[in-house]
């Protein structure tokens, strides 16, 4: 690949990032002052999202331990919902010839979930040969630096809000997953898959309280899409750039 067509997959990866903004900021606002008000200190909190960088599952970390239940209860339910990253890599570590073993490490570490989105839908409508590691970059460095920026000024300023769950903060992380979920509406048996992970997860609230459902239902979601069959897929798709969206 020539410097110039390097340069464009770099810029590539930063427009395409730079719509997500106005999710990633507000969330990353509200992990820095929830994570404050869940007693643990700045350092620690701006410590966390730059070395961990999974906002949801350090969401849920921070909900879950404050339910003073076990150790491993926490553990399972942060896995259950960071298993879904096993799936992304195994997705997306099919494309990734043009990755050097170091830099696929990388890739691993940063993917988030719109980098799983977005390099589905870069493979599907321009090629695997355009999911490339400079792609990849410039898709992750205003990701990466906006969350820990924007984690740093809500753990700043969140102590001045006494009371976050008043602004509808608490809803935000909902909003979040439904947004992904809703973006593959037409894979196949999606209203399955859904239905009956979303019935578990209800279940298991009501039964068994938290934080199981969340466990369950992940689990449960998982291994019916598992369990089912898939339509056939041509490899020419992802070389030709033809493809549905994701």
């Amino acid at each position: 690949m020539t410097k110039t067509a390097k340069t464009s997959d770099f810029w590539e990866g930063i427009r395409e990032t730079l719509p997500l903004m106005g999710a990633v900021i507000p969330f990353s606002l509200v992990f820095g002052a929830t994570a404050v008000q869940a007693g643990y200190t700045i350092f620690e909190t701006i410590f966390a999202s730059a070395t961990i960088f999974a906002g949801a599952s350090q969401f849920v970390f921070i909900e879950v331990n404050g339910l003073q239940v076990p150790g491993w209860s926490v553990i399972l339910s942060v896995f259950a919902v960071n298993f879904r990253h096993i799936l992304y890599s195994a997705s997306l570590g099919r494309y990734m010839q043009k990755f050097s073993p170091p830099k696929k490490l990388l890739a691993f570490f940063f993917m988030t979930d719109f980098h799983w989105a977005n390099g589905e839908t870069r493979i599907h409508t321009k090629g695997a040969e355009r999911f490339t590691p400079t792609w990849y970059a410039g898709f992750t460095v205003p990701l990466y630096v906006m969350w820990v920026a924007g984690t740093a000024v809500g753990a700043v300023t969140g102590q001045m809000i006494t009371n976050p769950e008043a602004f509808g903060f608490d809803f935000l992380l909902p909003i979040y997953f439904l947004t992904i979920l809703i973006g593959f509406r037409r894979r196949p048996n999606f209203l399955f898959v859904v239905c009956v992970s979303g019935t578990v997860s209800y279940l298991a609230l009501v039964i068994l309280g938290e934080p199981w459902h969340i466990s369950l239902g992940a689990i449960t979601g998982v291994l019916a899409a598992a369990l089912l069959p898939l339509k056939d897929r041509s490899d020419s798709v992802l070389t030709h750039g033809q493809g549905e969206d994701v």
